[in-house]
């Protein structure tokens, strides 16, 4: 009998349309309600579908060759998108798939996400999952078991992913746990990739690039972790009409499989400009821009960018359709703190020679170890991106994680930095006591100084951190009317933080 390996997850939705996403255990039809009905398509002995309906709201059942496969216990429910858009959406990041049981519970804080599934709730009409969906580079225990059961002792890379039949199981780990299957299969979803879904650091520098490409296993972990991105998050991010002409997921429909899903992901990380990650969508008072600043940025060292430029045309045109409220997703935030974002701009000009090729190579060991990687640390893509919001003239929310602590900062304009990190991955109380030491007090009191040694001009605006920083696991509500509420929700749920009148 068939049967569904991951899924159903409910995908892209607007106010006539909504997509279900499938892995099924063998290929086959999937239909959903007895009326929509697409063939699976297969890669690497793995097969899915995505299956568009049109103008259905409601409770939902999907079949493969006829056999219900879902739902398996509580119902699952379809609500189209508001034409005047959504009055919820929640958002995180960094959320790690170990077990729930009292030991990973006390060294991983219990998942927010999972918590808020088994509650009685209002749901949102959208969920962002802004990076770090999956950890390729800390697997949990089990993933670990999968890893050491298919693999000769000491085979590389030792306790991490290496092709895409480990992420394959990365995934079902991550979203088959029965409350956050449920939740993803009645609440749409939208997602961007952060480094962990590749690796820690991951296009940190051309350095980096460097040494990675010199490491054996590599090649093969990022063209898997690029392609099973794409299958398993990318794919629903796609309204149907931009999937109709998808030229991977038409190959992938006739039959090319792996070797196209493969030829694809390596051109998207020799070639970035070759694909675009980034998407865009209007929900009704807002348009959202979930922009890639991962895989498309440009290294070069003296002209860095965290957006190449075919990338930023995108984004300024996306930004000029803004009618209304303007929300970005940005994996890393766009406003750290004021002294962390300097300090990020003087490590960038010392990598780049501006005290000489000594400190420069010293400098990039200092950029790779402590994660000077942020908006801050491009600093021409900072200053465009500030002067273009603030010309604007409208209401910016920029939506962030990574950075494992949530807080919200304030520029003129109005812009609005709010950061939802971790779902489920603090950090320990002696490095939550080095990020309040460093990131909001000694980067306070040497960020100006440094920046004026290296004679960097300011910042185009002045901002500050408002809120937090909140260390605790959380997931983020923003809830729309007149102005915006936003709300920290801890591991009871309960609010650690609300702003009101955005």
């Amino acid at each position: 009998m068939p049967d569904l390996v991951v899924g159903p997850m409910l995908r892209y939705v607007d106010s006539t349309r909504a997509s279900i996403w499938v892995e099924t255990d063998q290929p086959g039809v999937v239909t959903v309600c007895g009326r929509w009905d697409t063939p699976t398509f297969s890669v690497h002995g793995h097969h899915y579908a995505i299956v568009d309906l049109e103008g259905f709201e409601g409770e939902y059942t999907v079949e493969v060759d006829g056999e219900q496969v879902w739902p398996i216990d509580r119902p699952s429910r379809i609500r189209l998108m508001p034409p005047e858009g959504p009055s919820r959406v929640m958002f995180g990041s960094c959320r790690t798939s170990v077990p729930h049981d009292a030991l990973h519970n006390a060294t991983h804080g219990v998942d927010v996400l999972r918590t808020y599934a088994a509650s009685d709730r209002p749901l949102p009409d959208l969920l962002l999952m802004i990076g770090d969906q999956v950890y390729a580079d800390k697997p949990s225990p089990p993933m670990q078991e999968f890893i050491s059961a298919r693999r000769k002792p000491g085979e590389q890379p030792a306790q991490e992913i290496a092709d895409f039949e480990e992420y394959a199981e990365l995934y079902r780990l991550a979203w088959t746990d029965p409350d956050i299957r449920w939740l993803l299969s009645t609440v749409p979803t939208a997602m961007i990739f952060d480094d962990h879904d590749l690796r820690d650091d991951w296009n940190t520098s051309k350095d980096w690039r460097i040494k990675m490409a010199r490491t054996p296993w590599w090649p093969r972990r990022v063209i898997a972790g690029l392609g099973s991105y794409w299958i398993y998050q990318h794919l629903g991010n796609l309204s149907p009409d931009e999937r109709a002409d998808d030229p991977l997921l038409l190959a992938l429909k006739r039959g090319e499989g792996s070797e196209a899903l493969d030829d694809f992901a390596a051109r998207a990380d020799a070639e970035p400009s070759s694909n675009r990650w980034s998407y865009a969508r209007d929900l009704g008072h807002s348009r959202l821009v979930v922009v890639d600043t991962r895989c498309a940025r440009q290294l070069t060292p003296g002209d860095r960018r965290m957006l190449d430029p075919g990338e930023w045309e995108w984004l300024e045109e996306q930004i000029a359709q803004t009618s209304g409220r303007l929300i970005i997703g940005s994996s890393v935030p766009f406003l750290l703190p004021e002294g962390v974002h300097l300090v990020q701009n003087w490590n960038e000009a010392l990598c780049d020679g501006k005290w000489g090729k000594t400190v420069a190579r010293m400098s990039e060991v200092f950029r790779q170890g402590f994660d000077l990687e942020h908006w801050g640390a491009f600093r021409s893509s900072f200053d465009d991106l500030a002067r273009l919001l603030v010309k604007l003239r409208k209401p910016v929310l920029i939506l962030s994680g990574d950075v494992h602590y949530s807080y919200l900062a304030q520029a003129p304009g109005p812009i609005y930095q709010i950061v939802c990190s971790p779902i489920r991955n603090p950090l320990s109380k002696a490095l939550r006591l080095a990020n309040i030491f460093t990131q909001f007090g000694v980067a306070t009191l040497i960020g100006s100084g440094l920046a004026s040694l290296a004679r960097i001009p300011r910042p185009p605006f002045r901002w500050k951190v408002t809120k937090g920083p909140l260390f605790q696991n959380a997931l983020a509500s923003l809830e729309f009317g007149d102005r915006v509420t936003v709300v920290w929700h801890g591991e009871s749920l309960e609010p650690l933080e609300t702003v009101h009148d955005l």
